[in-house]
This record gives C-alpha cells, sequence and structure tokens, in this order.
C-alpha cells in the first residue's frame, strides 16, 4: 500500500468512528492509503476550512464526509476545495438520519456533494466510489475493482444455488 494517503475520510463526530471505519475497511481491502480524522463543521469550522484547503497539497485525491443531525461537514468542505466530496448521512435518534441525507442532496448548484446511503452501506459505497475515482488514472486499481465485482457476482450466483436447493429439500 502507498503511504502516502489518497483518501481523507472524516467525520463530525467520535460516535460515527464505527460506521466510517467501514469505509476504512473497504479502501484497505484495495490497499489505497488514507487519512481519518474529526472534524466538526459546526464546533471547529475553521480546522474545517483549513483541512479542505490543503487537501490538494496534501495529495488527497477524493474526500469522504461522514455526519448526522445537521451534516454540514460534507457542504463545508466542498465549498473549500474542487476534490471531489462523498458524503456519508449517519442516522440520528431524532430524525433517523432524514435530517443528515437531506442536508447532504440539497447542495446548491456548483457545490456538488455525492451522497450515498445512510449508515454503513453508505460508508462502504463512498470507499468504492473513491476507488472508482481513483481507478481512472490507476489501471492496477481498476483491475482489482472489476475483480471485486466479479467476486459479488459469484456470491449471488453461490447464494442462488444454496436457496434453490433449500427450495427443493422443503418440498
Amino acid at each position: 500500500m502507498n503511504n502516502r494517503p489518497l483518501v481523507g475520510i472524516v467525520m463530525g463526530s467520535e460516535s460515527d468512528y464505527e460506521i466510517m471505519r467501514k469505509a476504512g475497511d473497504m479502501l484497505d481491502r484495495f490497499e489505497i492509503a488514507y487519512e481519518m480524522d474529526v472534524l466538526s463543521a459546526h464546533r471547529s469550522p475553521k480546522l474545517v476550512v483549513k483541512y479542505a484547503e490543503e487537501a490538494v497539497k496534501k495529495g488527497l485525491r477524493v474526500i469522504i464526509a461522514g455526519a448526522g443531525k445537521a451534516a454540514h461537514l460534507a457542504g463545508v468542505i466542498a465549498a473549500h476545495t474542487t476534490i471531489p466530496v462523498v458524503g456519508v448521512p449517519i442516522s440520528s435518534d431524532e430524525l433517523k438520519g432524514m435530517d443528515a441525507l437531506f442536508s447532504m442532496v440539497q447542495m446548491p448548484a456548483g457545490i456538488p456533494v455525492g451522497t450515498m446511503a445512510l449508515g454503513s452501506s453508505g460508508a462502504k459505497n463512498a470507499a468504492l466510489f473513491a476507488a472508482e475515482i481513483i481507478s481512472l488514472s490507476d489501471s492496477k486499481l481498476f483491475d482489482k475493482l472489476l475483480n471485486y465485482r466479479n467476486l459479488l457476482e459469484e456470491e449471488v450466483l453461490a447464494a442462488s444455488e444454496r436457496v434453490k436447493k433449500a427450495s427443493k429439500e422443503a418440498k
């Protein structure tokens, strides 16, 4: 794995770590170096702006930002960099993540945030999306992604066979 981070994974609070580590796990699978940090659009806005503005100099290619509730983290970062930003809305007790989802998908024209599904699935897909972006200039990574897709298909075919067999046995 290259030691220089290509992906930044940031989260609004430490409580988001269990979900956002799924993005890190997926990046590890593809041997993509990343960095992880806690930044709050509301509680540490100067740090968020600094992170976004320094991302290009650090060599980051994609930033994955997970946050719950008002979830402005991804949008604030996107406003301060042209690096692709992928948002992961995280569920909260109060509004079950709909607030976070809406704050990410309702970005004004000109400041895009690619938004994934809520929670762990979204974190995994954000990492896969980041890998796909990076693979446009990395043929080895592109091949790894193709192999991953083939593995997914094989898993579905195996599951189909198990279900067919169980269905026949149940009759």
